[in-house]
């Protein structure tokens, strides 16, 4: 049996504050949550394609933001599946709008 040493990294350019984006890891100086870059990545962009559609993001913060995200990966994950899921939204922010009468609600 093998045994893997594990080493604490240091990403100079990701910060969590709790007044920032919810406590949610941003990378460093601006409000762009962690959770982005790792959910563009998945999609199947390129580090060159998601800087050319965030300018204001350079090489080294996108990629800290994937390597903080490999060394919390499930907190990443969670906080994906948060964000794109419509029932979890819903019950943050409840429709205003009423349903009218004879009309189904778009949400259960």
């Amino acid at each position: 049996m093998s045994h893997v040493e594990t080493t604490k990294t240091n990403h100079p350019y990701v910060e969590r504050k709790k007044r920032v984006c919810g406590g949610r890891p941003v990378i460093r100086g601006t409000r762009f949550p962690v959770s982005s870059i790792v959910w563009n990545h998945k999609l199947g962009f390129t580090i060159e394609e998601m800087l050319r559609e965030f300018p204001h993001l350079t090489p080294a913060q996108v990629y800290d933001a994937l390597s903080y995200y490999y060394d919390h990966q499930r907190d990443i994950e969670d906080e994906i599946r948060q964000a794109h899921d419509l029932e979890t939204w819903a019950k943050k922010y409840p429709p205003t709008l009423k349903v009218k009468h004879g009309r189904r609600a778009a949400l259960p």
